[in-house]
């Protein structure tokens, strides 16, 4: 017989057991305190037909009225759990429930989330890829994310799903500046982002798959041998070797290509 405080939250709704069967694996990461809320939350999440906040997850589980709801945002920005740790166990339990065989193939992606406010200091602007065009420039104000998403095949759905398993927040350029760092392009995070996940999945073939923004030679050149990076070239691309590196005794003008 199960317990009755092992199916609630607090003095809330119970959570359903199999949800707590589906988290179990990110269990031994989380507080008892922080576990609870985060049942809610996760809960929350996929009850809600619009915007996936942490009021809109309150309310649909039916604790609008909570006196506690600052808990429940705390658990995102001062609870002490690790996101990278969680993500590794997360790609680990996608690949292996759904690509245990053959390449896995990793969608890479940047999205703008549009954010305002005196306390989002790491927002930017950038191009709105949606909403712009080749002749008209539309600006767009808010938090640039790099996501990197398995792309898996699912059996009972007949299609493939892009299932994140890594995101990534990329600071703006004034944002670093301002905090005196080094600041870093997105094809910088996203070298980062495809060494770690080739560190996280040691002996597979990764296919990384992403658009003419990462169409870089310091991504490409930073990838492994087991890895493979697909993008779309510019149509003026230039595919040639560096040239020769040059000495005291080298005649003539510098070499553009090899």
């Amino acid at each position: 017989m199960t317990d009755h405080n092992e199916n609630r939250v607090g003095s809330g709704d119970p959570v359903p057991h199999i949800l707590r069967q589906w988290l179990s694996s990110f269990r031994p990461w989380f507080t008892a305190p922080s576990w609870d809320h985060l049942l809610v939350l996760v809960m929350g999440a996929i009850l809600s037909p619009g915007k996936r906040t942490v009021t809109a997850c309150l309310r649909i589980t039916g604790r609008a009225e909570a006196g506690n709801f600052s808990l429940y945002h705390q658990l995102l920005n001062r609870a002490r759990w690790n996101p990278r740790t969680l993500a590794a166990r997360l790609l680990s339990i996608v690949v292996a429930s759904l690509v245990p065989d053959g390449p896995i193939v990793i969608g890479m992606d940047d999205t703008i989330e549009r954010r305002w406010g005196p306390k989002i200091a790491a927002r930017g602007i950038y191009r709105d890829p949606v909403r712009s065009s080749h002749g008209h420039f539309v600006k767009a104000s808010g938090l640039r994310w790099l996501s990197f998403m398995v792309l898996a095949p699912i059996p009972w759905a007949k299609c493939i799903k892009a299932l994140p398993v890594l995101t990534l927040l990329c600071p703006s350029e004034r944002y670093d500046k301002n905090r005196g760092r080094n600041h870093k392009l997105l094809t910088d995070w996203a070298r980062q982002g495809v060494l770690q996940l080739c560190r996280w999945l040691p002996g597979c073939d990764i296919i990384f798959v992403g658009d003419s923004s990462f169409a870089v030679h310091t991504l490409a050149a930073a990838l492994p041998d087991r890895a493979t990076l697909i993008t779309r070239l510019r149509l003026d691309a230039s595919l040639f070797a560096p040239p020769d590196p040059r000495h005291e005794h080298t005649l003539g003008r510098p070499a553009l290509r090899a």
